[in-house]
């Protein structure tokens, strides 16, 4: 007795060659819907490695570019600062010219005291200038803390406004009182806050040491009697990435010095414009004055020459 199997040869290739077709529909029905040649590493493994790269590249290459528009706003914003405080030192310089003549001498209290409120605005306008919560023309820019005697469990959060390369002593008392003193353009300054109370939990609070251009951060933890050090690492320039590479060729360095004109106590500051108040009550020292206020035009140029240099640098890249 014989064996007999029933197939269809003929339905079976029909069959087969209609399960190719379904796939290769259901393949083209998923590129056209997903607008990607390859969707699964099965469709091209290769070009699925090479394409991954790619996707993250122009991922990359798209940041870097807003990297680069962001770098310009900051460069903006710094740019009018400058401006203003350029229009300020053209009327010092007047000002200037103004009491160191002698038919000036009776009103030189008044030339002197509009001398004063300039400065100060340039020091708030050098203090307040910032972008995104950095601030620009302080002489805090690109500097960071290389070491700290003040931490989280002595109440301390943070510090910023730090000048670069300088060291800041800090001194707490029970009371609540702190006093921070530092060597900056060659000149000690000393300021002290009473009566500093710590933020309820949970919270922080912002201490501004105006004499200083510093901020300490405190937290919770604040109170009892302790001295540390904040030292301040050298300044560098602050990078911008506008590449997709981890190398020097692919970010772009910048730096923005101090346009502080005086410390808050109204003494001349050697890092900054160094122009100090209370100059135009005599005609010697407004003759003096003046020649002040030409460095300080000097120097206010060399920044904003910086900056505008590093804004065409960024609309090249």
């Amino acid at each position: 007795m014989s064996l007999t199997i029933q197939n269809n040869i003929a339905a079976m290739n029909a069959h087969r060659q209609l399960q190719i077709s379904d796939a290769g529909l259901s393949k083209s029905l998923e590129r056209l819907s997903s607008g990607y040649r390859i969707n699964r590493a099965a469709d091209d493994a290769a070009g699925l490695s090479i394409s991954m790269q790619m996707n993250a590249d122009i991922a990359s290459y798209n940041m870097a570019s807003r990297n680069a528009a962001e770098a310009t706003s900051l460069l903006q914003v710094a740019e009018g600062a400058t401006d203003q405080i350029s229009n300020m030192l053209t009327r010092l310089k007047e000002l200037a010219t103004q009491a160191s003549s002698s038919n000036a001498s009776g009103n030189l209290d008044k030339i002197n005291a509009e001398g004063n409120q300039l400065i100060d605005e340039i020091n708030r306008i050098a203090s307040v200038t910032e972008y995104s919560g950095t601030k620009l023309l302080d002489g805090s820019f690109g500097v960071t803390v290389s070491s700290s005697g003040i931490t989280s469990t002595n109440g301390y959060g943070g510090a910023t406004g730090l000048q670069s390369a300088v060291t800041y002593t800090v001194a707490t008392t029970t009371a609540g009182n702190i006093t921070v003193s530092a060597t900056i353009g060659g000149q000690q300054v000393s300021q002290t806050i009473d009566a500093v109370t710590a933020p309820g939990s949970g919270l922080t609070k912002e201490v501004n040491f105006a004499a200083l251009g510093l901020t300490l951060t405190l937290n919770e933890g604040f109170g009892g009697s302790f001295d540390g050090a904040i030292a301040a690492a050298t300044a560098t320039a602050s990078n911008f990435q506008i590449g997709a590479q981890n190398n020097s060729n692919n970010r772009i360095g910048i730096s923005l010095g101090s346009v502080v004109a005086s410390d808050g106590t109204g003494a001349a500051l050697t890092t900054g414009l160094n122009l100090g108040k209370d100059q135009l009550l005599s005609a010697t020292n407004a003759q003096t004055f003046m020649a002040s206020v030409d460095t300080a035009i000097s120097t206010l140029a060399s920044r904003r020459g910086d900056i505008g240099a590093a804004q065409n640098r960024l609309g090249y890249a």
